[in-house]
């Protein structure tokens, strides 16, 4: 599995590459120090199965928003690897919170607990998906953000990612690439109108 990271620490970043080397089971497809435009396109493209982020990156103020943020660019699992305390109402924003203290294991368990997608409800035909996900997955198809979303259909940011989510648990995929093969596939779309 491929993982993400957005660390301004080098050390950290380097812990958990050192950690995914002896253990073998995640790759760091690439490293980033911030959230500038740059890296936003970066991400973006990225296809990582998991983002892995130190919350101090982002400002104070901002904290209790950087998971919606970063989903507005992928939809990749989020996990927290905070540098300083954070407090439980924003780790609860996090697909998972990694500790310095956790063990290689424990990391590990965290990240594929917080990747693991259940196949066994994938649906073939896209005919578990409720309008309102069509509607979400071709917007996603076009190439749009997510606050262009929430905008376009008038629902916040937040119901935006949760129909995100349940289209990737009845579909089984998780990249804005698949989805759009996968819309393609089932005519919810026409070829034309991708970017």
């Amino acid at each position: 599995m491929k993982a993400f990271l957005i660390m301004p620490s080098k050390v950290m970043a380097r812990g958990i590459e050192g950690v995914f080397k002896d253990l073998g089971e995640f790759k760091v497809e690439g490293i980033v120090s911030d959230i500038s435009s740059r890296e936003e396109t970066i991400l973006k493209n990225t296809a990582a199965d998991v983002i892995i982020v130190d919350p101090a990156v982002f400002a104070h103020s901002m904290q209790g928003m950087a998971r919606q943020q970063i989903a507005e660019f992928t939809d990749a699992s989020v996990v927290a690897f905070p540098s300083v305390f954070m407090d439980d109402e924003t780790a609860r924003q996090y697909d998972a919170v990694l500790s310095l203290y956790d063990s290689p294991a424990d990391i590990i368990h965290k990240l594929r607990s917080a990747v693991t997608v259940p196949h066994d409800n994938a649906s073939t035909d896209g005919s578990d998906l409720s309008s309102r996900e069509k509607d979400i997955l071709i917007c996603v198809a076009k190439g749009m953000i997510n606050k262009e979303i929430a905008d376009m259909y008038n629902i916040s940011i937040h119901t935006v990612i949760t129909h995100r989510r349940n289209i990737t648990r009845k579909t089984g995929i998780k990249t804005v690439a698949g989805l759009t093969v996968y819309a393609l596939l089932n005519n919810l779309i026409d070829p034309s109108s991708v970017e």
